[in-house]
């Protein structure tokens, strides 16, 4: 299973350098599922993993001139400030066992399993979904921008997600990026928050195996080369659907998998 592990890893970049988003959607599952690592030290692993990978991808974007600094501003400040305070004061009081009733109990695993299977769903439908590319122009809306921003780090926050499939609608529609624009502006945003998010937890005291955390990040800044150079060959938006039914079919395992008796 290890070795289907690293070998999946490598999607978590193409992913993320093709369509800008989905990698973090790709990493918990592959963490827990073939590693069999716990799910709380996976969200710690993945806001790492995601973090360098799309500092790799923001780097090759800004060299081909898809960043907008200003609105990728907007967006990560609130986002990191809501994912430090989930990630702190939120994810730290979750006790192991959650008592829902005198005769049913969750184990905190289970928990941030399910509400990532449900995100899953969610992304999904937004890969699927036709979008419309508005024109790129008009007045951008901060104001959104920091509201979607705060809620994407509250999603960062509790399950390790960057929110790609959060943040491109948002760049697309309320700072009127081209979606080149958006796909490169989004990962540095992911960047911003995920490798922050990542330095909260060390101060924590999380305990991290870094030589295993860098060999799945080396082979995933591979992946995201590769998805890089792919964008400029093809168009992501074109592939976003296969994907988003394959996000769909894992978010469905994986409930099933989680909440069976």
């Amino acid at each position: 299973m290890e070795v289907l592990g690293y070998f999946a890893s490598l999607f978590i970049g193409i992913s993320l350098g093709l369509i800008g988003g989905g990698g973090s959607i790709l990493t918990v599952p592959i963490l827990v599922y073939l590693f069999q690592i716990n799910p709380k030290l996976s969200t710690s692993y993945s806001l790492f993993i995601v973090g360098l990978a799309s500092v790799m991808g923001a780097f090759r974007h800004y060299k081909l001139g898809n960043i907008k600094v200003k609105s990728a501003l907007y967006f990560a400040v609130p986002s990191l400030i809501t994912l430090l305070l989930v990630r702190k004061i939120i994810l730290l009081r979750i006790p192991e066992i959650i008592h829902l009733t005198a005769d049913f109990t969750i184990n905190r695993g289970m928990l941030i399993m399910v509400l990532f299977a449900i995100l899953m769903v969610l992304a999904s439908y937004s890969m699927i979904k036709k979008q419309i590319e508005p024109i790129a122009s008009g007045v951008v809306k901060p104001l959104h921008l920091i509201f979607i921003g705060a809620i994407v780090g509250l999603i960062t926050g509790f399950l390790g997600a960057g929110g790609g499939f959060l943040i491109i609608p948002a760049l697309l529609f309320f700072a009127k990026m081209k979606m080149k624009e958006a796909v490169g502006t989004s990962l540095l945003i992911i960047a911003f928050n995920s490798l922050f998010g990542f330095a909260g937890d060390v101060v924590n005291g999380v305990e991290i195996n870094y030589i295993f955390l860098f060999s799945i990040s080396s082979i995933a800044a591979i992946g995201i080369f590769i998805g890089t150079f792919l964008s400029t060959k093809m168009n992501g938006e074109q592939l976003k659907p296969v994907f988003g039914w394959f996000v769909l079919a894992m978010g469905i395992y994986i409930i099933a998998k989680e909440v069976a008796f």
